[in-house]
């Protein structure tokens, strides 16, 4: 359940919205002015904040300023001051969003929704692990099946990436011709195994460094290849 904090100081407003939300399914705390407000909003973990910016004893703006010092809980700013300049602030001091007064409540609702669901796919994101294949400065990222040498990208075809994938998780380990076939190409492929050969000459023109001697795949004369340590 998401918690939200509401500090409006116009107290008909401030019930209705807290009904409405409420009603929604969300957990509601409202403050009526601004130091109040922030004090709850520093103290407790909220979801998302509905800040007035024309509040008693501290305004919206500074608020929002004081709250961004401390954390990074999403602001929806209202208020009946709808200049280019008041939006501007608000936005600099930490608003992520913006509703003019008077507003139809199904705006604000859609506008906590989207909000919500922003900062759950960033959340996602964040959370979302990179797995990664490493041999000396080659680097594999699997689940956006991005190679890397250092810090340039080297663009490889399917059967490239997945030779090369295969490769660097056997490393020390010989690879025969019909073994990678099999790995790469399927058991039911029809593909000689000199097709391995080109494949590896494909990659080595992409992954080598120019003017070294040493292949990062070598072969191993009669049996296949390996990538050594």
């Amino acid at each position: 359940m998401s918690r939200i904090l509401i500090i409006e100081d116009e107290e008909n407003l401030a019930r209705f919205v807290d009904l409405e939300l409420k009603h929604e399914g969300y957990e509601t705390e409202v403050q009526y002015d601004g130091r109040k407000g922030l004090d709850a909003a520093l103290k407790q973990d909220f979801d998302v904040i509905l800040l007035d910016l024309m509040l008693p004893e501290l305004n919206g703006i500074d608020v929002a300023r004081r709250i961004r010092e401390i954390k990074s809980t999403p602001i929806i700013m209202m208020t009946a001051r709808d200049s280019v300049i008041d939006r501007v602030s608000g936005f600099d001091h930490g608003a992520d969003d913006y509703i003019v007064k008077p507003f139809a409540i199904e705006e604000l609702l859609a506008r906590v929704r989207a909000l919500l669901r922003r900062i759950h796919i960033e959340s996602e994101q964040k959370d979302f692990k990179q797995t990664t294949v490493t041999y000396k400065d080659l680097t594999i990222e699997k689940e956006n099946r991005v190679v890397r040498r250092g810090d340039e990208v080297i663009n490889l075809t399917k059967r490239e990436y997945e030779l090369l994938l295969t490769l660097m998780e056997n490393v020390n380990v010989v690879l025969a011709r019909d073994v990678l076939l099999n790995k790469v190409w399927g058991y039911e492929s029809e593909v000689e195994t000199n097709v391995v050969d080109v494949y590896v000459r494909y990659l080595r023109n992409k992954i080598d460094r120019s003017g070294d001697d040493k292949s990062y795949i070598q072969t191993v004369r009669g049996t296949g290849y390996v990538m050594r340590d």
